[in-house]
């Protein structure tokens, strides 16, 4: 069983796609529509230190939790060995969760994957968030 609720996850997901979607800072040629149209990664932008606070925020079983869900969606762990999962991510916290998992490339996928594995319903989860 997980010891974080799906809505956590959740924002955690909504979060990490908000990061996933921005693009470098937009200098190109061509109609400024475009420009305005894109998300830019900006040095002044918020939302990466937003969802690391938030993570840093969770309880010590909330983020052991997190990352073996990660793990699971990812594929290094199956659904049935969500309690090995959880011991490993335990047994090896040496950083930060927040740091690990916003360098995690495709955080927000993984979290999806590994909640659809073990039957929990993303849409449902991302109502409470949205």
């Amino acid at each position: 069983m997980l010891d974080i609720a799906p809505e956590k996850v959740a924002h955690v997901i909504v979060r990490a796609r908000e990061i996933d979607s921005k693009v470098g800072k937009w200098d190109g040629p061509g109609d400024d529509a475009d420009a305005e149209s894109i998300l830019e990664d900006r040095s002044d932008d918020a939302t990466e230190a937003e969802l690391k606070t938030f993570i840093a925020g969770l309880n010590v079983d909330e983020k052991i939790s997190l990352v073996a869900l990660m793990w699971i969606g990812r594929g290094t762990f199956e659904p049935e060995e969500l309690q090995e999962a959880k011991d490993t991510a335990a047994a090896e916290r040496t950083n930060p969760t927040e740091n690990y998992l916003v360098g995690v490339p495709l955080l927000a996928d993984y979290l999806e994957d590994g909640l659809d594995k073990l039957g929990i319903s993303v849409e449902d989860a991302e109502d409470h968030v949205l």
